[in-house]
């Protein structure tokens, strides 16, 4: 069975910094994509970070360029993010993604098979 845990989240004032990560079981995911997501109450699932297989490709979101950056440990199949400068508009449940294809950072919730129970990040203003 298939497993991604996120912890990290948690609540920071605004500018503050915060690291999530994200550890995968049941299955190696190093030659796949694994990315980032947030859902902000009543808002839909966006993107935010994505990175390839061998992690020598990223992809983010613009409103988070500059700000996050999104890593990898194959050997211990996780990823993570550093989250810096992080204000008010941060503020979501944040999930990992795996599973995504080889070769790619997509940035469509679709293109992953699997996903993690979410981490809440808060930035208080």
């Amino acid at each position: 069975q298939v497993r991604m845990v996120e912890s990290g989240g948690g609540l920071v004032q605004a500018g503050g910094s915060l690291r999530l990560s994200c550890a995968a079981s049941g299955r190696t995911f190093s030659n796949y994509a694994m990315g980032w997501f947030r859902q902000a109450p009543g808002k839909e699932r966006e993107f935010v970070a994505a990175i390839s297989g061998g992690g020598g490709s990223t992809n983010y979101a613009d409103s988070v360029k500059g700000r996050f950056t999104i890593s990898r440990d194959n050997a211990k199949n996780t990823v993570n993010l550093q989250m810096n400068s992080l204000t008010p508009e941060d503020t979501a449940v944040y999930y990992c993604a795996g599973g995504g294809p080889r070769g790619y950072t997509p940035g469509t919730p679709w293109a992953y098979d699997y996903w993690g129970q979410g981490t809440q990040v808060t930035v208080s203003s």
